[in-house]
């Protein structure tokens, strides 16, 4: 969820930039029934007259992801290139939101002056189309924000790494006085391997192979969709994308520009009605996401099609950390079917789209900056990052979530932090993450829920038996007796000798059944279940 914020200007008065709006995936441990996760932007949205503007480095959900939820609080222009705001306009039009704050920008040397910065677009390669960095300069300065980035001079889609300009923007003025970088791989011993390596594998295997192939990658990897593609279609294979978001990045890459000579591909329609062998389908799902095609072939049909005995699924990706649980689950539905199920087999059908640790400390090597904020990464990854540029002599300080650096001077300088968090996408309802509802989610399904209803007459006295409705909880204690009728037997005592301010009084009536029930749960299951206890008092006419 990326949301990174430049400031320039007197103390409290700064002029500022956002750097992408992106989102996090929730999971079923701390987050349950979330679709999707964003910063809090609370900060930002009570300085938002100081904002000038908004630049998106490329269109990964983790820096694009949030743009239609949280430019409405902001309202300021969005500036990206093609492609990149191709994808936004789609998000935003999907929220019934204008598209006109979006800005298409041309790269380097073309210039954007938002206030005090001045900000060019740096094509780099990655795993997306038309991945920028960007080149703020202030008066303090020269800051290089890279985004997310590899070294590869023979991309497939996009354009390539080049080190005759990033020389030219080391070299320009009093050079880089600021490094704000990529840290995803910085674990990663060797230097990274280029996209185009993949080719020759992924034909070899795809030929090789006997029933329906079918792999899955991240949609919005372009090149390697068309890699994928390329391959079955040397294999004699009818192509078939299956899942809406690859569908719709492919398009969008083709109407910008940055895709040509996608092969033909098959509807899912005509492809039910192709031999096995004859077929490769490419689909969404590679992290194991439930509603995606790769989750639901494994659960029996999509679209119309099923896997079989003798038929071929690869992974062309590498699992993200949190993950793994739910693809191991997929790939072992698979396996049960009879399927056999490839992974990238240590970079064999997968290449990163980040940049490996000599990557990182080359790219240090060709800026020289003089001072280096690691970015985008877990704190170990911040952590060792800086740990590299100290060692090179390189000012290094770790920003974790909140922290405000000062860069004015020869060493960043840590002066404040801002308060922030995490904002939940519940439904089509944004709630903070500590508003409650995802914690009474997450207590209803760890303890169960028990309903009380009572009805009190015009005399405030109980009319008939209080009754209960158990969910998530088991119908029989210990005892063998019936959990439901053991509360409401609990409960007709209390009410039968309860005084009679007790049963006047709403607070009381709320808090002793809640407490009695509990109480029950306890002695037969082991369990204190959330309670809702509901009052009805009948009034007199």
């Amino acid at each position: 969820m990326n949301a990174y914020v430049y400031g320039y200007g007197p103390e409290g008065k700064e002029r500022l930039i956002v750097v992408d709006l992106g989102v996090t995936f929730p999971d079923m441990d701390t987050s349950p029934g979330v679709d999707v996760i964003m910063a809090d932007t609370a900060w930002l949205e009570a300085n938002a007259k100081r904002i000038e503007a908004i630049f998106i480095t490329h269109a990964h959900e983790d820096h694009i992801g949030a743009l239609a939820h949280l430019w409405p609080k902001l309202k300021k222009t969005v500036y990206a290139r093609k492609f990149t705001a191709r994808i936004g306009a789609l998000k935003l039009e999907e929220a019934g939101l204008p598209t006109d704050a979006l800005k298409v920008v041309e790269p380097r040397p073309k210039l954007i002056e938002a206030g005090p910065f001045k900000v060019q677009f740096v094509p780099l390669s990655h795993s997306i189309p038309e991945s920028s960095a960007l080149i703020i300069d202030t008066p303090a300065g020269r800051i290089v924000h890279t985004g997310d980035f590899k070294l590869d001079g023979a991309p497939i889609v996009g354009e390539p790494f080049d080190p005759l300009v990033w020389h030219e923007i080391a070299h320009e003025g009093a050079g880089v006085k600021v490094l704000t970088c990529d840290s995803t791989n910085v674990f990663t011993p060797q230097p990274g391997r280029s996209e185009s390596t993949l080719a020759e594998p992924l034909k070899e295997l795809i030929a090789g192979r006997k029933g329906m192939v079918v792999a899955t990658t991240f949609a919005s990897n372009v090149a390697r969709l068309k890699t994928l593609a390329e391959a079955g279609r040397a294999a004699g294979r009818s192509v078939c994308l299956m899942g809406r978001a690859m569908r719709r990045m492919v398009s969008a890459a083709e109407e910008t520009g940055v895709l040509t000579g996608f092969p033909g591909t098959v509807s899912p329609e005509d492809a039910a009605d192709i031999p096995r062998e004859n077929l490769m389908l490419i689909v969404t799902g590679s992290q194991g996401e439930r509603r995606a095609a790769t989750a639901q072939l494994s659960r029996g049909k999509y679209l119309g099609i099923s896997m079989k005995e003798g038929d071929s699924f690869l992974f062309s990706s590498r699992t993200i950390p949190g993950n793994e649980r739910d693809v191991i689950r997929i790939m072992n539905a698979f396996s049960e079917m009879g399927v056999d199920v490839i992974d990238d087999r240590g970079g064999l059908y997968h290449v990163s789209g980040h940049a490996n640790r000599p990557d990182l400390e080359a790219v240090h090597d060709l800026l020289r900056p003089k001072m280096l904020i690691p970015m985008h990464g877990e704190h170990r990854h911040l952590r060792e990052h800086a740990k590299i540029g100290s060692e090179k002599g390189i000012a290094s300080e770790i920003a974790t979530n909140g922290t405000m650096l000062d860069l004015t001077g020869t060493v960043p300088k840590v002066v404040e932090y801002i308060e922030t968090g995490r904002t939940y996408l519940d439904g089509n309802v944004l709630i903070g993450a500590l508003d409650g509802v995802v914690r009474d989610r997450i207590r209803m399904a760890l303890n169960g829920h028990v309903l009380i209803t009572v009805i009190i007459d015009e005399d405030d006295l109980p009319l008939g038996e209080a009754w209960v409705e158990l969910m998530g909880l088991p119908e029989r204690g210990r005892s063998g007796a019936s959990l439901a009728q053991l509360i409401e037997d609990e409960l007709s005592g209390f009410l039968e000798h309860a005084p009679d301010k007790v049963i006047a009084n709403d607070d009381k009536m709320d808090e002793a059944p809640r407490r009695a029930a509990r109480q029950v749960a306890m002695e037969e299951i082991g369990k204190k279940p959330e309670v809702t206890v509901v009052v009805s008092r009948l009034l007199a006419d």
